[in-house]
């Protein structure tokens, strides 16, 4: 995979009315769930950004991009990805930027309408912090030759940089992808216009970016799918070979390029490259020919070969070996292993040699995206069981002759930990294996790892590279400290910085700065082979540390301009436009008890008072879509499971997950357990305090809420939990619940034994069917807590309506948006006397361990929503350290990331 290739943004554009029939249905309709549904499925399957539009005549479409946007806002994984606001109507678009959050991307200005109204708009796309798509459009009409693109690119740069100081960072370009195959020969060249424009726009016009709406090119071809997406696909590789940045597509139907029919591919690149003056009918006459055979095959229905399936075992060992690696078939590696050492003069041979050069394959197909990451974590699960193999034989041989012996050099030794106080560490196994089955000597610190260790065994290792990895906010800061250190002791080796909790704003922003040699945001472990091998090669090095520079200087840039373009409420104000309640009204359930139920999954005989539920009974509330998510396989299930690209092998992932979930749940390897309880309550402000009994004698204990303060439309609230409990001055008496749950009991050890039969893979899926198991744990419990509370009682949900929270009140977590202060969870903990009943304790960090744990709050509020509190003022800070008993300094410790300030 290029840098150019793994950089690529990808615009969903199914949320575009003019580019979903399913969208502009629900959307006339005003089916919002199935408009949000479409928004999610897009970024499932990969989309970095939402391309928005909703311009229908019969429908107002300001008033409907304000409450489109209100709605994704409070969608956690939609509003995760920027909003591209895409409108011909300045008023829609203008509406949107007045109630979008964060930072968002309009779609688009040009200079149609002249300099001035083109200045004018782009001074208020500037004012709102926004950034720009900017057609290749002026007074003349649309630009469709390279040399008019290039001009009126040229010439909007100039006016927006010069005249109104607009970053040539937040500018992108459109130059018009146009329809090519139209049977008008003028259209011919009009791809290899569009491709040669960016080129030359990359090249002149420094900073900026380039996008386009793909779907464009191939609109000849309406209503022949294969074809259309033969075409995008296509069009794409060249494209980002030019330079293209980012695209306006259907994430859920992107394919690999190479994997393309070879005789379709050659001819869509005829036509998009203009090769031929019979490209076109020469493409619809084989589109055809395959469709009439793709018939034909679906009307027989014949069974796979399995003899043809075995043909591989008459092939030559060193071949059956590469062929297992690539497969991932481990079924035959150690007698073809033995076979093949016995074939070379030493066993470190048949390292270097064929198990090398079958893992190179594997490498190549990973990185050009012909490979998913479970394929990957299966061949090193192949390799290492070689190896394990071999290992006897070369020690043997050290001791024989102490001057040979030990394995193939390794290209790089890079050590790898998750920081202190976190014990999250899948997504950091996982970058190792990759690693590993790149050749590369993966040194795993394993989890909570002091800043003293990892620097110690880097120098004793002499390391290459040092790679972190954290999941919870904490870990930020942890980080930074260990770049600290690291620049204060004197290292000079690269830093990389990973975990679903990282960005590389925040890498940019405040890691960097602490560590000059630098400091690498990694995305995924697609992406880090690609930078590790860029790391440690000398050529490739001063250039990549320099680009990486350029990029966090802009970033930080970025972060500075957004901070001063997005003042914040105050706190007073922000109090003022908190959401109004008639409490008198207001219907608040009390639970059939008070105290706690504790629940459990061991066998033998429970405790007292311990309630009894199976993992078969748990299984059924799992959400399997973030477990092919956990193995880099985006899209929405049950959909993967038939998509063209991904299809085959998530239908295979799924299948031998579920094999080992039946395995989990026969041999009883994980025990589930849980607390859950309720309390009487008040608000106090921006408080939660709760108390011993009904008759509130005694406060038991306060929890402690922060409140949004971005500015927003005077139809807009700006939210804190603590608006969903009935204030103490309104003379009403309200309920909290809290929950504690885990299935983790058992995943370490189960994992652990697959990784001494030196099989990743299976630990790997281990793990991951715990995190799954925990969150089903969590979603059961909530179901339990509804019925506890009497309105659950009459629910008639199916499993998909709770994965989309159809049910009445929230769960939040502590550490989370709504609530991002983990220190709130030993209060939590204390009340449901969590460590005691669940065997769930807190780290230094306020992670739970084991790590397949859930905790947080019930608030039955009937309007009760999730949130994202969002940036938060100095003031906040203040108010909230004085309620919670706290320095200034500790509380900006643990919120580091939501603070609009730099700290003292």
């Amino acid at each position: 995979m290029s840098t150019a290739a793994s950089s690529f943004l990808v615009i969903g554009e199914r949320t575009n009315i003019t580019g979903s029939p399913k969208f502009s249905k629900a959307l006339k309709a005003g089916d919002w769930d199935a408009c949000l549904a479409i928004a999610r499925q897009q970024v499932e399957s990969g989309a970095n950004i939402l391309d928005l539009n909703v311009d229908e005549a019969l429908i107002d479409g300001e008033a409907t991009m304000v409450k489109f946007l209100n709605l994704i806002a409070a969608e956690p994984e939609i509003c995760r990805v920027p909003i591209m606001l895409d409108s011909s109507k300045w008023s829609v678009l203008e509406k949107g930027l007045q109630c979008l959050q964060g930072k968002g991307i309009v779609n688009s200005i040009s200079l149609k309408d002249g300099e001035a109204e083109f200045l004018r708009r782009a001074q208020l796309i500037l004012r709102y912090g926004a950034a720009a798509v900017v057609m290749a459009f002026d007074e003349k009409g649309q630009a469709a030759s390279r040399d008019d693109k290039v001009r009126i690119c040229t010439r909007s740069y100039q006016l927006l940089t010069e005249k109104l100081g607009f970053p040539a960072t937040d500018l992108i370009f459109d130059p018009n992808i146009l329809t090519v195959a139209t049977g008008i020969e003028e259209h011919n060249n009009y791809a290899v216009d569009f491709f040669e424009a960016t080129a030359l726009i990359k090249q002149t016009l420094p900073g900026v970016k380039v996008s386009g709406g793909v779907s464009n090119v191939s609109f000849s071809f309406r209503g022949n799918n294969p074809v259309r997406e033969a075409m995008h696909t296509a069009f794409l590789y060249h494209g980002i070979r030019a330079g293209l940045d980012m695209a306006i597509v259907n994430a859920g139907m992107l394919g690999v390029y190479d994997e393309i029919d070879p005789a379709l591919r050659e001819l869509a690149d005829d036509v998009l490259l203009n090769r031929r003056p019979d490209a076109t009918e020469r493409l619809i006459t084989h589109a055809e020919a395959l469709k009439a055979a793709a018939d034909a095959a679906k009307a027989g229905g014949q069974p796979v070969d399995q003899v043809a399936a075995q043909a591989w075992r008459e092939l030559p060992v060193e071949a059956r070996m590469s062929h297992a690696l690539v497969k991932g078939i481990d079924t035959f590696i150690v007698e073809d292993t033995e076979e093949c050492r016995q074939k070379f003069a030493r066993p470190l041979e048949v390292i270097e040699g064929p198990l090398m050069d079958g893992m190179r394959v594997v490498g190549d197909l990973f990185g050009a995206g012909k490979m998913f990451l479970p394929q990957v974590v299966k061949s090193a699960r192949v390799m290492k069981k070689a190896v394990a193999h071999l290992t006897p034989f070369m020690e043997e041989e050290k001791r024989r002759h102490i001057a040979a012996g030990g394995i193939a050099q390794a290209q790089g030794r890079i050590v790898l930990a998750t920081v202190k106080g976190d014990v999250h560490d899948i997504g950091k196994s996982i970058v190792g294996v990759v690693l590993a089955c790149n050749n590369y000597e993966v040194i795993d610190l394993g989890v909570m790892v002091p800043c003293e260790k990892i620097l110690a065994t880097a120098r004793e290792q002499k390391a290459d590279i040092i790679g972190l990895s954290g999941l919870i906010t904490p870990s930020l800061d942890e980080m930074v400290h260990v770049a600290k250190e690291m620049n204060r002791e004197g290292f000079t080796l690269p830093l990389l910085i990973g975990g679903a909790t990282t960005s590389p704003a925040h890498s940019a922003v405040k890691v960097a700065p602490a560590y000059a040699p630098g400091v690498v945001h990694v995305l995924d472990a697609s992406r880090v082979v690609n930078v590790v091998s860029a790391l440690l090669s000398e050529t490739q090095k001063p250039a990549f540390l320099a680009d990486n520079f350029a990029k966090q200087e802009r970033q930080r840039a970025d972060f500075a301009a957004r901070r001063s373009r997005k003042p914040l409420l105050s706190l007073a104000r922000a109090r003022e436009r908190r959401p109004i309640f008639d409490w008198a009204q207001t219907d608040i359930p009390v639970p059939e008890f008070l105290g706690l139920r504790v629940f459990s999954s061991a066998a033998g005989e429970l405790p007292p008072g311990t309630h009894r539920f199976s993992l078969e009974e748990l299984a059924e509330f799992i959400d399997w879509g973030p477990f092919f998510s956990a193995w880099e396989i985006h899209g929405r299930f049950p959909d993967l499971l038939t998509d063209e690209v991904v299809g085959a092998e998530a239908t295979k992932l799924f299948a031998e997950g579920k094999a080992l979930l039946q395995r989990i749940i026969a041999e009883q390897r994980y025990t589930a357990k849980a607390v859950l309880g309720f309390w009487p309550c008040n608000a106090i402000g921006d408080d939660v305090e709760l108390y011993t009994d009904t008759a509130r004698t005694e406060v038991l204990a306060t929890f402690h809420q922060l409140r949004q303060q971005m500015e927003k439309p005077a139809d807009r609230f700006n939210h804190c939990l603590a608006d969903y409990i009935a204030p103490k001055d309104s003379g009403r008496l309200d309920y909290l619940g809290g929950f504690a749950v885990t299935a983790g009991h058992g995943v370490e050890a189960f994992a652990a034994e697959f990784r001494a039969a030196h099989d990743d893979y299976s630990a790997i899926m281990a793990q991951a069917l715990g995190d799954r198991l925990a969150e089903a744990m969590a979603e059961m419990m909530h179901k339990k807590a509804r019925a506890f509370c009497g309105f659950g009682k009459t629910e008639n949900l199916e499993m998909k309506d709770l994965l989309r929270e159809k049910y009445r009140g929230v769960r939040p977590a502590p550490g989370y948006p709504a609530c991002p202060d983990h220190t709130e969870k030993p209060t939590l903990f204390a009340l449901l006397n969590a460590t005691a009943t669940t065997g769930i304790h807190l780290t230094e960090s306020c992670a739970m361990h084991p790590a397949s744990s859930v905790s947080g709050w019930y608030f039955n509020h009937p309007e009760a929503k999730y949130f994202g509190v969002g940036k938060i003022g100095h003031d906040q800070v203040e108010d909230y350290a004085r309620r919670k008993g706290q320095s200034v300094a500790e509380v900006e410790r643990w919120l580091g990331p939501y603070l609009d300030y730099d700290p003292r």
